[in-house]
């Protein structure tokens, strides 16, 4: 090989390593670049979960949280439950849709996070529950000390969560590179229901269940009557109590109207004291429309232990009393006062004459 040969191949050797580089270099910078979005909401999602919102607020775009405020996310009093639920959230990006020519991206994320439903349930239960039993103690709460136990009950049950509580879900966020880095252009409302337990708010939801709740107390229709068999008694266990159906006797009223009394062992299975008032929810009915709380003209004790406190594992005998429009059976049914449990019934017939 002459040596002019040698100069010509050691030339295009080194033509083709300053190719392969300049396109390795370009390979490099495009795969560096679409890593970018995909880093922004890794970021994001982590700063979700530790409840960082002055880094959450320097990734979007618009900088707006404020759909989280509407949600009570930010609101101090219930910092603890929404940390206990969002620092249990997970995430794995499945897709990255990325668009070099004009800075944008779409980056899917697969989270698994925790359904409140349960949480809220059985919070409300317990709020409710707890404000009763202050309100007839003679304990008035303020709105500040009110909303203390409620955030207080929440962290409670959050702590306790189980697995059968997380859902899954998908949301592909829009990406956007800005002259300070990629960021998602807005906070979206499934995010915001991912951070909030998947309730749209705290109070709301307290409010709404007092409402339902309300509007069945007060219905009083056919529709809701129950239906027993002569085989039903009148006794249920729940965790809170367990009542036992004595006997009933039917009298007078305060106006001379007649009236049943039923009688039942009601029994605190909670872990603090309690009454039968707070805890059950006992509802009479003739010819299937709903019978009124009547006030009986002599007084018996049974009555008073109704409102009653006693301590956890105590058993006292209590009566409710319930105006009656003819000699016809009348139907008992016992639920837990300010519960979401429809299963947990207990029926009976009582024999009128």
């Amino acid at each position: 090989m002459t040596k002019g040969n040698k100069k010509g191949h050691a030339g295009l050797i080194i033509f083709i390593l300053i190719l392969i580089l300049a396109i390795g270099g370009g390979t490099g910078f495009y795969f560096y670049q679409r890593q970018q979005p995909r880093k922004a909401v890794e970021h994001f999602l982590d700063s979700m979960k530790k409840m960082d919102f002055d880094t959450m607020e320097s990734l979007i775009q618009s900088s707006d949280l404020t759909a989280l405020d509407n949600a009570d996310i930010r609101d101090a009093a219930y910092t603890d439950f929404f940390s206990e639920i969002n620092k249990k959230m997970t995430y794995k990006i499945t897709k990255n849709r990325f668009d070099i020519q004009n800075g944008t991206a779409s980056v899917t994320a697969h989270i698994t996070y925790i359904d409140g439903t349960n949480i809220y349930k059985a919070t409300i239960t317990e709020f409710l529950r707890q404000i009763v039993s202050n309100a007839y103690a003679g304990n008035k709460l303020t709105e500040e000390e009110t909303q203390a136990k409620l955030a207080s009950i929440l962290s409670e049950k959050a702590k306790k969560v189980e697995k059968d509580v997380f859902s899954e879900t998908d949301i592909t966020y829009p990406v956007i590179k800005t002259d300070s880095g990629w960021k998602i252009v807005s906070l979206d409302d499934e995010t915001v229901k991912i951070m909030s337990a998947n309730f749209k708010s705290v109070e709301e939801e307290i409010n709404n269940s007092l409402n339902n709740m309300d509007n069945e107390d007060s219905s009083g229709s056919s529709s809701n009557a129950p239906e027993a068999s002569a085989d039903d008694t009148l006794n249920l266990t729940t965790e809170k109590f367990t009542i036992k159906y004595t006997k009933h006797t039917i009298t007078k009223d305060f106006a001379g109207n007649p009236c049943i009394m039923v009688y039942y062992d009601y029994t605190n299975n909670s872990s603090s004291a309690s009454s039968a008032m707070v805890d059950v929810s006992l509802k009479a009915y003739q010819h299937g429309e709903s019978c009124e709380a009547a006030i009986p003209e002599n007084n018996d004790d049974a009555i008073d232990h109704f409102t009653a406190e006693i301590q956890p594992g105590q058993t006292v005998n209590v009566c409710q009393a319930f105006t009656l429009t003819d000699e016809s059976d009348v139907t008992v049914q016992a639920q837990e006062a300010f519960s979401f449990d429809e299963d947990a019934t207990a029926r009976q017939i009582l024999k009128v004459k």
